[in-house]
């Protein structure tokens, strides 16, 4: 299950896809359990409790508060998770065109949280660097 760990490849083939709803961070506090019927698209236990990251809609449905206002965007290369310099080239684009970028590395693919205002900004720049020679 070994994925990409050429750096040019990645970003040739990085295919960004923006997610259509609209994402936000809640808490879990403690050692509660996931809400019957919530699907977290991540989630990462702290000392506070679980973060969940999961579309509004769904948040608002199960009555968890949350900080709304993310895009989800999807990097369609299976890049390796030993793979070398992908986030940081993506993270500085990003950062150059005053971005930010929350990212969640699965086990075949990484995530990118950004701003839900500046979507369309934050898709044209990882295109633009997918393009890049």
């Amino acid at each position: 299950m070994r994925g990409e760990t050429d750096l040019a490849r990645m970003l040739a083939t990085m295919e960004p896809v923006l997610r259509p709803e609209e994402f936000g961070y809640g808490l879990i506090p403690g050692m509660a359990a996931i809400p019957a019927g919530l699907v977290p698209f991540a989630t990462v236990r702290e000392a506070e409790g679980l973060t969940v990251i999961a579309p509004c809609a769904a948040l608002v449905r199960h009555g968890i508060a949350h900080r709304r206002g993310f895009a989800c965007i999807s990097l369609s290369v299976h890049s390796d998770l030993e793979a070398l310099g992908l986030t940081a080239a993506f993270a500085r684009a990003l950062a150059d065109a005053g971005l930010g970028a929350n990212v969640i590395a699965g086990l075949h693919h990484d995530h990118i949280l950004t701003s839900w205002d500046r979507r369309e900004a934050a898709l044209a720049c990882l295109r633009a660097l997918s393009r890049a020679p």
